[in-house]
C-alpha cells in the first residue's frame, strides 16, 4: 500500500514510462507459496512501477531450477536441468532490473549469488552496438532481514550490476532490517494487532520511493537517448584487425 506522498507522486507524474519493461527478481529462500518478507516490501517498488504503467514481469528464483554454472544454459555444460534459459528472456527484455534479496550471516542470500553467477554467464555477449549485452539497462536493490547489512549487500549486488554492464542511478538501493537478531521481520502483524512491521518506517519506504523513480527516471532517458553512446567502450574496436594501431582500422 502505498502513502499519501507515494500516491501523489504518481497522480501527477507527467513522464510516460509505459514503453519501459521492469523484472523484479525475488532472491527468497522460500518456495511459493510461503510467505516472503522480501517479496512484501518489494511489493512497494512495483506498486510504483504498475501504477506508472511500466510493464512488469515478477520472478521467484527459488521456484525454478536453477543450475550453478556461469554460461548461458548449463545443459550444455554437464547439468541435467536448467531454466536458467527461460529466466534470461526476462533479463534480456527488461529495461529495470530490481534483484531483492534477504540478508542471511550478513550476506545476500544464496539464491542472489547464483543469480548473480547466471548474468555473469552473459558478460561476454554484445548487442547491435559491439557494446556489452547489459549496457542500457539500470539496475537496483532491495535487501531485507533481522541483522546487520543493508548496505553490504547492497554494495556487492549493485557493484555486480555495473560490473557486467547495467546503469546504476543515484539511490539505487533500499532496506529494512528491525531490531538485530530474533524478532519480527518486514510485513509481519505487529503485537498490538495495529499494522504492520516496517511498513511505517519513513526511512524505507523513503529509500525504496528514490530508487523506483531513480530507476524510471534513469531507464527513460537511456532508451530516449538510444542507450549509451557505443563511442569508446565498443567490444568491436579490440577485435584483432581492428584497434587503431592496426592498418587502416575499420572501426568508426
Amino acid at each position: 500500500m502505498l502513502d499519501k506522498t507515494q500516491e501523489r507522486l504518481c497522480e501527477e507524474n507527467e513522464t510516460d514510462f509505459s514503453d519501459l519493461r521492469a523484472l523484479t527478481i525475488n532472491c527468497t529462500l522460500k518456495p511459493s507459496p510461503r510467505g516472503s518478507h522480501t517479496d512484501k516490501l518489494l511489493g512497494n517498488v512495483e506498486t510504483i512501477l504498475v501504477r506508472n504503467e511500466v510493464q512488469l514481469d515478477q520472478v521467484r528464483l527459488v521456484d525454478h531450477d536453477i543450475a550453478p554454472g556461469v554460461y548461458p544454459d548449463m545443459t550444455e555444460h554437464g547439468a541435467d536441468r536448467d531454466d536458467w534459459p527461460s529466466i534470461w528472456e526476462k533479463v534480456q527484455a527488461a529495461d529495470i532490473l530490481v534483484v531483492a534479496t534477504p540478508i542471511w550471516l550478513g550476506e545476500k542470500s544464496s539464491v542472489c549469488r547464483r543469480l548473480i553467477e547466471r548474468l555473469y554467464g552473459h558478460s561476454g555477449q554484445t548487442n547491435d552496438k559491439g557494446q556489452y549485452i547489459f549496457y542500457g539497462k539500470v539496475g537496483g536493490c532491495i535487501v531485507t532481514g533481522n541483522e546487520d547489512g543493508i548496505k553490504h549487500v547492497g554494495m556487492g549486488v549493485l557493484y555486480s550490476l555495473q560490473h557486467v554492464g547495467y546503469t546504476i542511478p543515484p539511490q539505487a538501493d533500499a532496506g529494512w532490517i528491525g531490531e538485530a537478531g530474533p524478532g519480527p521481520s518486514y510485513g509481519d502483524a505487529k503485537e498490538d494487532g495495529d499494522g504492520y512491521v516496517g511498513f511505517d518506517n519513513d526511512f524505507t519506504r523513503r529509500n525504496s520511493t528514490f530508487m523506483t523513480w531513480n530507476l524510471m527516471h534513469m531507464a527513460r532517458m537511456l532508451k530516449d537517448a538510444g542507450g549509451i553512446p557505443a563511442w569508446g567502450n565498443s567490444v568491436d574496436l579490440w577485435k584483432e584487425g581492428r584497434r587503431f594501431d592496426a592498418p587502416n582500422p575499420e572501426y568508426r
